[in-house]
């Protein structure tokens, strides 16, 4: 392994932490594949630095993301349960894998939720009518001028998701929005922005419930981690402030053409 200078580091955590704040996923999706394809990065260090770099950035997007009223914390919590037992098992099992099945798994991962969210992108998950019943855990949009209602479907559906997703972040350093933004806004009748905003309330917690465990192992190397957040951070801000102004039908777009692009060139690393 090189190690890259720092001003690389910072620059990369920017990148990935705007566009992961801008779709909702905490940025480990392009972080992890950056580290190790570009920089060299031991695949377990960059998980790891990939989801103590989630944590800061997910705390700072949904912080704007609240003041926004864009997450729905109701529905974040319920979620939340089944996502932090998965992202524990996640990080117990990375160890048991060796570099290439990792390859492998991101790469999978990554090419299924892209063609997900590319077969499902026309979709519109709101009802027009502002007086509509949003449910226990639905709730309202405000676009524009207009006000939109939207509920919650397919539940159990959502929380296996959770589940799984926990599990991904824990074992791919992914944050879990990979899982939850595609599934929510595809499958569970949640818009785009909710999910996203939601998601990335919810993907610190996740990020959390495994770092330990590779900070236990010692695959945390503290200035690649440090470097990378500091860019992540206020890039993560921005990121979170722009998603207002992209049309909610381009940020399923550019998702799913990103995931499948990184899955590719994952999925060769891994062979």
């Amino acid at each position: 392994m090189h190690d890259p200078s720092s001003l690389l580091l910072v620059a990369t955590g920017a990148a990935t932490g705007l566009v992961g704040a801008l779709l909702g996923l905490g940025g480990g999706v392009f972080l992890v594949p950056l580290l190790t394809l570009a920089l060299g990065v031991p695949i377990r260090a960059a998980i790891a630095a990939s989801l103590i770099s989630v944590i800061a950035t997910a705390s700072a997007s949904a912080t704007v993301n609240l003041n926004r009223g864009l997450v729905n914390m109701r529905l974040g919590l319920v979620l939340e349960v089944a996502t932090s037992v998965g992202g524990l098992a996640g990080g117990l099992t990375a160890s048991l894998l060796t570099p290439h099945q990792l390859f492998l798994s991101f790469a999978v991962t990554l090419a299924t939720m892209g063609v997900v969210m590319a077969a499902r992108s026309g979709r519109r998950n709101v009802i027009a009518d502002p007086d509509a019943e949003p449910g226990l855990l639905g709730g309202r949009i405000q676009e524009g001028e207009t006000s939109y209602v939207y509920r919650v479907k397919r539940l159990p559906f959502g929380l296996v998701a959770s589940l799984v997703a926990g599990a991904i972040s824990g074992l791919l350093g992914l944050g879990g929005g990979i899982i939850k933004v595609p599934v929510l806004s595809s499958f569970c009748g949640i818009p785009i922005r909710v999910a996203a905003a939601t998601s990335a309330f919810m993907i610190g917690v996740t990020a959390a419930a495994s770092a330990f465990i590779y900070f236990s192992r010692g695959d945390v190397a503290v200035p690649l981690t440090a470097a990378v957040a500091l860019g992540a951070l206020p890039a993560s801000l921005l990121g979170a402030h722009l998603s207002e102004r992209v049309r909610a039908r381009s940020l399923k777009v550019l998702m799913a053409v990103v995931l499948v692009v990184v899955a590719v060139r994952m999925g060769l690393e891994g062979l």
